[in-house]
């Protein structure tokens, strides 16, 4: 892989998912208790064996960048490693980048210092495990000139996606963008969709020409369909050839556990743009419970980032008291380093230095760095944004009519709390 370039892309809005892309970059929102969305993407490339990887940040970046070179200063320059931070920079213009294709495009002479033979083009907001070496192998046994990574979807949601239409071989012969009426569905299944999941990798030659013939933005509106008739465009289908392989514990008819290396069938299939806020939640729902839809618990394939120094997470208080039964626990949960819990936690996620104070119940929510959960209170199917506290005996994802009067309320009923909503009065970081 020492002939790849990985573009990623981290210059989005993210407007949908406000109030949480308030005063950050979509890349850099916070996922899974201890990451950042970036995350994601990074720890792909480097369990890769892609080293050479240029971020093409936009708005919002400070958080990106704060986080990014305290937690991502890992390449050698000496083995001709890199991790560079390419802001717009006005070469070719007055523009700040006005798309994925223009993005790189004015970035071009990076790609000819580089002189890679192949070029990635990823996404930073994006939850998966993905191999990278099978992608680009796949690609030069097609001979192909772009191959694009898709998987199947639901007719119904085909509008969020650009939709391939493929043959037998899988190449691509027809793209479209978004189409709101429609969509070419998969022959003889006409419930799905082959939906692109923006992960491109190009013959770099292919992609210089291109870009310098042209003006075209995006890659997934015009830069496909312009290629479809001169160039080989093939598809990959991610959850047929994507394999990541860990330890994991199995069970023997014996009754003993055994860590051994196989195939994780569940992982390797998994993909999901954290779009929205109900995306959003339910992608970190997905990393709680005994057997999760997505394992952050790998020894193969780690998610790399940035550690914050904390102590271990605190669970306190498990006696009867005058005053009722006090326990702290948290079951069927993710909780960081420096969390101390005296109130019952169930299915969420806690992110570094949450208090959830005594007799308090979390269900089903997602909290974010440096919460207090006040006693007595009730938090269920919410998501509470960095520095707040909740004051004691609040309700919040009990009655969406009355939170809806305070805080933004999503399709599916989940509470967002924005950051400094309930300002700490006595912590460090207020």
């Amino acid at each position: 892989m020492k002939d790849v370039l990985a573009f990623v892309m981290a210059g989005g809005r993210g407007e949908r998912l406000m109030p949480l892309t308030q005063d950050r970059a979509k890349p850099a929102v916070p996922f899974g208790g201890i990451y950042r969305l970036i995350d994601l993407t990074l720890s792909n490339c480097v369990n890769s064996q892609v080293y050479k990887i240029i971020i093409l940040p936009q708005y919002k970046s400070q958080s990106l960048f704060d986080h990014l070179e305290e937690g991502w200063n890992i390449f050698s320059q000496k083995l001709g490693h890199f991790l560079k931070m390419v802001p717009p920079q006005q070469r070719t213009g007055l523009d700040w980048y006005r798309g994925t294709a223009d993005s790189i495009r004015q970035n071009i002479y990076l790609i000819e210092r580089v002189r890679p033979r192949y070029v990635l083009v990823l996404s930073g907001d994006h939850i998966y495990k993905m191999d990278y070496s099978l992608f680009v192998r796949y690609h030069e046994e097609k001979g192909a000139d772009l191959s694009i990574s898709l998987l199947e979807a639901d007719v119904s949601i085909a509008h969020q996606f650009g939709i391939a239409e493929v043959d037998d071989t899988f190449r691509i012969l027809g793209f479209q963008e978004k189409p709101k009426e429609n969509p070419k569905t998969i022959p003889g299944d006409p419930r799905h969709v082959l939906a692109s999941m923006g992960i491109y990798v190009f013959r770099a030659e292919t992609l210089l020409k291109i870009l310098k013939s042209g003006d075209e933005h995006d890659f997934g509106g015009e830069i496909i369909p312009k290629m479809l008739n001169t160039h080989r465009i093939y598809a990959y289908p991610y959850r047929q050839f994507n394999r990541i392989e860990d330890y994991v514990y199995i069970t023997l008819e014996s009754g003993d556990r055994e860590l051994r290396l196989q195939p994780q069938t569940r992982d390797s299939g998994y993909w999901r743009d954290v779009g929205t806020l109900d995306a959003y939640w339910n992608a970190n729902m997905d990393l709680t419970g005994v057997d999760p839809y997505f394992n952050l618990y790998g020894f193969k394939w780690p998610i790399h980032t940035h550690q914050i120094q904390a102590p271990p997470a605190k669970f306190i208080f498990s006696n009867e008291r005058p005053e009722g039964f006090r326990v702290g626990k948290a079951l069927d949960s993710l909780v960081a380093n420096g969390s101390i819990v005296s109130g019952v936690v169930r299915n969420s996620v806690l992110g570094h230095n949450v208090v959830v104070r005594s007799w308090a119940n979390v269900d089903e929510s997602v909290i974010l760095d440096g919460v207090v959960v006040g006693r007595g209170c009730k938090i269920k199917k919410a998501i509470i944004d960095k520095y707040n506290e909740i004051p004691p005996d609040t309700e919040i994802g009990y009655s969406p009519k009355e939170d809806r009067t305070r805080f933004t309320v999503t399709p599916r009923g989940i509470t967002v709390v924005p950051k400094g909503c309930f300002p700490p009065r006595e912590f460090p970081w207020a």
